[in-house]
């Protein structure tokens, strides 16, 4: 009876080992796993291709992604649904030009470049 009566607040102190900061190798590996099947979503509503997202997200675990990735599109698939544009660019990628900026650009023609061609085909 003793030990029954030593054993139980033993067993009470260690079912608590989480707020002793010791972490549940289980619990972990789920979280990252959901971790990674959220990324994989948000990519797929954002529409961005899979390999976008690993590389926006290289600390995630492609498989989570991947499997995030596919259950997002057929879910997207299935009910009809369009992407939302995505707000960041992709790593590398030249930022885009304000819409006025394009369109006068083909229109000008600096006159100092086109001068230098033709003088350099006639000195051939």
């Amino acid at each position: 009876m003793k030990r029954l009566l030593f054993a139980l607040p033993l067993l009470a102190a260690l079912s608590a080992c989480e707020q002793l900061g010791i972490e549940d190798p289980v619990k972990t590996a789920a979280n990252k796993e959901a971790e990674g099947k959220a990324i994989g979503s948000a990519c797929r509503h954002a529409m961005r291709a899979i390999e976008d997202c690993y590389v926006l997200n290289p600390k995630a675990q492609k498989a989570a992604v991947y499997t995030g990735w596919r259950e997002m599109d057929e879910y997207m698939r299935e009910n009809k649904l369009e992407g939302v544009t995505p707000v960041v660019p992709r790593p590398g990628a030249k930022p885009a030009q304000p819409v006025e900026e394009t369109e006068a650009a083909p229109a000008e023609k600096p006159a100092g470049k086109a001068s230098e061609k033709t003088s350099d085909a006639k000195a051939r």
